[in-house]
């Protein structure tokens, strides 16, 4: 009954004040393991890396992440390599920041096998942030749109039919379909065939937004069938401090009129300290964005 009423009184409020803005955000990879984790283990500080950002994520309605690594209890503070895990306390990190949903789909969730992957979608879970990425789409009702949630890793077992499948069938379920890919090959600043057609594909099956991330270097954008293609953000939470680009990214900006995008705006950041980052602004923001050939999108 509560939930009637609370829908219903959505629906009035469409009707008689007209639809209201909604802003979702998306960002580069987040990967609070490695040398992010030592760093927030020893300091005991899980908000350190979201501290100069955290604002600009929790302001928005729906903030929106891909989370390179499992988070687990006694997870070893490793400094090298590639296999990745975040201590289960960088949670606090997320929930500070507002992050309202995360994909798992990527090629780092299955690090610690599937107990890690499960835990830490169980952690995710009881934290009351939604996990796509696993086992088909989340959902999330921002005054009174419901938002559909998707993920997909192309790195390994290809998923074209699911995907076209399952978003065909979300279409039906969701005001707005927005589809997160994990694809590309690594330290590319343009987009390759595959990640084309994906795109493509996903919205030609009824996606309305694609979220692209992996390369870690930003890469172009499209606007196709009149719907926006991010396909690489680079990063956002990541030690890859051995290069500009890679301590580069962008974080997407999609603002709402009800159902209708109105607007896609590109904010750049920049990591430092092996792990931090913070909005640009002035030149090294014009910077970023002439590089990248990124300007706001209208619609």
């Amino acid at each position: 009954m509560q939930q009637f009423l609370l829908t219903l009184l959505a629906i009035l409020s469409n009707i008689y004040l007209g639809p209201k803005t909604i802003t979702v955000l998306a960002t580069g990879d987040v990967m609070p393991g490695r040398s992010v984790n030592i760093q927030t283990t020893k300091s005991q500080d899980f908000l350190w890396p979201y501290a100069k950002v955290f604002q600009v994520l929790k302001d928005a309605d729906i903030a929106f992440i891909n989370l390179e690594t499992p988070l687990i209890s006694n997870c070893p503070l490793i400094n090298e390599g590639f296999k990745f895990c975040g201590s289960d306390k960088n949670i606090q990190g997320l929930l500070y920041s507002g992050i309202d949903v995360v994909t798992l789909a990527n090629n780092h969730a299955l690090n610690f096998g599937i107990t890690g992957r499960d835990s830490t979608a169980r952690l995710l879970r009881e934290s009351g942030i939604l996990a796509t990425g696993l086992s088909g789409p989340v959902y999330k009702t921002v005054k009174g749109v419901k938002i559909a949630f998707l993920g997909y890793n192309d790195i390994g077992e290809k998923q074209d039919v699911q995907a076209k499948n399952e978003i065909e069938i979300v279409r039906k379920n969701a005001d707005i379909v927005i589809v997160g890919y994990h694809w590309g090959e690594e330290y590319h600043d343009k987009p390759s065939t595959r990640q084309i057609y994906l795109a493509h594909m996903a919205i030609e099956a009824g996606a309305d937004v694609i979220i692209g991330n992996h390369p870690h270097w930003i890469q172009s954008t499209e606007v196709f069938h009149n719907k926006p293609i991010i396909y690489s953000h680079g990063n956002f939470v990541f030690d890859q401090d051995w290069s500009l680009k890679t301590r580069q990214g962008i974080v997407s900006k999609f603002t709402y009129v009800g159902k209708k995008l109105e607007s896609v705006e590109f904010l750049p950041v920049q990591i430092e300290h092996n792990g931090q980052p913070y909005f640009l602004e002035g030149v090294e923001k014009q910077k970023i964005l002439i590089e990248n050939n990124l300007t706001t999108i209208k619609f």
